[in-house]
């Protein structure tokens, strides 16, 4: 079976402690169809911008221009890394997948479950809130971000599903349905 379908994989055993991690770009919509997900198990969610923004007191967008791109992804990686939790709904920042030793860490904990969402898609959301906070070079545009992160996130991941323009509830019951938890 190709990478690219991982949708169509046969369901991998979630264990009772597991959490489920949803990686993706930027406005892919990890963090809305994570707390629809969570709602729908009665799990808790995080948002792991959250937790980096907590434990530097400072807004991710400004954590992220104080530093260069590989320092923040160091940053990231760190917070990442010594996340010890079970049974919770975790969204990661879109650049989570540049570390390996931090993916390795969150496979540890869980599923890893890629949100794919198509770049005019994202191109869109990211032009209706200019003030989220990315992780790109200078002079790198958003369309580079995409096509260098889309290996990444198939390598990293146990699932793949396709987002869109559909509501974050439909593709949280989606992903229950492919999990085949019950809700």
């Amino acid at each position: 079976m190709s990478e690219n379908n991982k949708e169509q994989k046969a369901v991998q055993k979630i264990l009772p402690d597991e959490c489920i991690i949803f990686i993706g770009m930027a406005a892919s919509g990890k963090s809305t169809i994570g707390r629809e997900f969570a709602n729908l198990l009665g799990w808790p969610h995080v948002d792991t911008d959250y937790i980096i923004e907590s434990v530097y007191a400072a807004p991710l967008q400004a954590i992220a221009d104080s530093v260069d791109k590989e320092s923040f992804l160091d940053i990231e990686a760190g917070v990442l890394s010594r996340l010890n939790l079970k049974k919770v709904v975790i969204s990661t920042g879109g650049s989570a997948v540049y570390r390996e030793y931090a993916m390795e860490h969150l496979k540890t904990i869980g599923k890893i479950i890629h949100i794919d969402v198509p770049l005019p898609i994202i191109l869109e959301r990211i032009a209706r809130k200019p003030e989220r906070g990315l992780a790109i070079n200078p002079g790198q545009t958003i369309e580079d971000l995409y096509n260098e992160r889309r290996a990444l996130y198939e390598k990293h991941s146990h699932y793949t599903v396709q987002g869109g323009e559909d509501s974050a509830l439909n593709y949280a019951q989606k992903i229950v349905d492919l999990l085949q938890i019950k809700s």
